[in-house]
């Protein structure tokens, strides 16, 4: 696995380096704007960890010209800025994931490899949890069919996908078309009360399927 880490500080940079090379990964850094992009043009890589704040540019900016010219690799966003309205132009700039600083890296380990894991799943590829099973796009219960909406379908595949694993808010948001934490919070009870699944919400964190 090779990803392009862009970030200016120079010691964040290094250490996130050093820490995911350690657990297998390949690091390739750019420090700038210009530079992620010359990075980006000559090389090809599995996943981008961006930070917002560059020297020379936005990494939003930067994710919606890769987007622009059809450069769909999987992307999470570190930066320090906790505003819910950063977060949601990351997604909606293409983002799968946007960690606050400061995090553990073991948590952007993670993430990584939970992203990519959920890109290899096919459409039609059986996923289950209990006495769920999702099917491409049909939901089932003790093997009845469940209606669910789009935004709950989505959310229900992360849960499945990662149970045990809290998911944030944030991380949430970006499958929903108006995120705020009320629709967030209404969409996970209409899920649980479809699927008897027990998601719990952990204050200060996001929710969890246990």
């Amino acid at each position: 696995m090779k990803i392009l880490l862009v970030e200016d500080d120079r010691i964040l940079a290094e250490s996130l380096a050093k820490f995911l090379k350690i657990n297998g990964i390949e690091v390739d850094i750019a420090k700038s704007y210009s530079e992620a992009a010359d990075k980006t043009l000559n090389n090809k890589y599995d996943f981008y960890v961006l930070d917002i704040n560059l020297g020379d540019g936005d990494g939003i900016d930067l994710l919606k010209d890769l987007r622009f010219i059809d450069d769909n690799t999987p992307t999470i966003f570190i930066s320090a800025i906790r505003n819910t309205s950063t977060v949601v132009k990351g997604f909606n700039a293409g983002a799968e994931d946007y960690i606050k600083k400061p995090f553990d890296p073991e948590e952007l380990l993670i993430r990584i490899k939970a992203r990519l894991n959920s890109n290899r799943i096919s459409p039609e590829e059986e996923i289950s949890y209990k006495d769920i099973k999702i099917k491409g796009e049909r939901i089932f219960k003790n093997e009845k069919e469940i209606e669910l909406g789009e935004v709950q379908r989505n959310i229900l595949k992360e849960f499945i996908k990662n149970p045990e694993r809290v998911l944030s808010k944030d991380y949430l948001y970006q499958f929903m078309q108006n995120p705020s934490p009320l629709a967030l919070r209404v969409t996970i009870s209409k899920l649980k009360k479809k699927t008897g699944l027990n998601i719990k919400s952990i204050r200060g964190l996001g929710y969890v399927l246990e």
